[in-house]
């Protein structure tokens, strides 16, 4: 009996190595959680066509906006974990969603991070001839007029707010479905200044950066000052590749591994020095403890806000 048990254990084992050893059959879905247009979606596109390359098949890219990018996770982290549904979108997002939300119905758990690729170059960005040039100047300008501005909701909603109480003014936030939304709004004169995951680097001088929303100053805006400066805070602007968490461990390493490969694919090369976004590789494990490094950074700015 128990040889027979041991028997049909490793007939199972061995078929299910052989299905990975065949992966991909057919075409993958990379779901991204914006709209088409943003930075994201620009970067999925040419990503796309490098992953399929080394993994010997076509991978579809299929947006799926909403809700500050949870509509396209919950989709993700509830497909079926055979890796034909896989996931590009930022890790900000991915952490504070599932903290923040009641009506999200995953968690960061549900999603097996699989690579970083790149950074995106969060901001607060205005357009020129406003009354401000400056973060200190926009604060001093809010004292005394009504500002909106445009956001992506859950992540950098509630940033902007936690800024807004440390300065004692108000903001009313406009919610848009990614950079591609936020573009329009932003240079026809909707809103007074806005949320950029890096989409703004694209506008060359169409627009300026008031403050970095990353750790650091951003390259092409030295003389803007960074929220980490100013109060302490920042967002991990991580651009990561994911899949549902039941994926196998065969399969996740070969996604880990064709990420690598696409990473530096010429033509995805190209494309982050057009849009201005750094490489930034993180292999699987280190990417979910750079995750569990800033998840509490993140709950601080979520207790400030309640």
């Amino acid at each position: 009996m128990l040889k027979r048990s041991l028997t049909t254990a490793a007939i199972a084992m061995t078929m299910a190595f052989s299905a990975h050893a065949d992966y991909p059959e057919k075409p993958i879905s990379l779901i991204v959680p914006y709209k088409a247009g943003g930075t994201t979606h620009t970067m999925s596109m040419v990503m796309s066509k490098a992953l399929g390359k080394a993994l010997g098949t076509k991978v579809i890219v299929k947006t799926k906006p909403g809700g500050g990018a949870a509509v396209g996770a919950t989709f993700a982290a509830k497909a079926k974990p055979d890796g034909y549904t896989i996931m590009y979108g930022d890790l900000a997002n991915m952490i504070w969603n599932p903290l923040t939300r009641k009506d999200v119905k995953f968690k960061l758990s549900d999603l097996r991070l699989i690579a970083g690729m790149a950074k995106y170059q969060f901001a607060i960005v205005a357009i020129p001839g406003q009354p401000f040039a400056t973060f200190p100047e926009l604060v001093a300008h809010t004292k005394t007029n009504a500002l909106n501005v445009a956001d992506m909701g859950g992540f950098s909603k509630v940033f902007l707010n936690y800024v807004a109480a440390q300065e004692k003014v108000k903001w009313t936030t406009i919610p848009t479905r990614g950079g591609g939304e936020m573009v329009p709004f932003l240079l026809g004169g909707k809103v007074d200044f806005a949320f950029s995951g890096g989409i703004h680097q694209k506008h060359g001088k169409k627009m300026i950066v008031l403050a970095s929303m990353m750790p650091g100053r951003l390259a092409l805006a030295p003389d803007a000052p960074s929220l980490q400066e100013l109060y302490g805070i920042s967002m991990p602007g991580n651009a990561v590749l994911s899949a549902p968490a039941g994926v196998s461990d065969a399969i996740a390493a070969k996604l880990e591994a064709a990420a690598k490969v696409a990473l530096d694919d010429p033509d995805f090369t190209k494309i982050l020095q057009r849009i201005q976004f750094p490489k930034a590789w993180l292999g699987s494990s280190e990417l979910q403890k750079f995750a569990d490094e800033v998840t509490p950074g993140i709950k601080k700015v979520i207790a400030a806000t309640q």
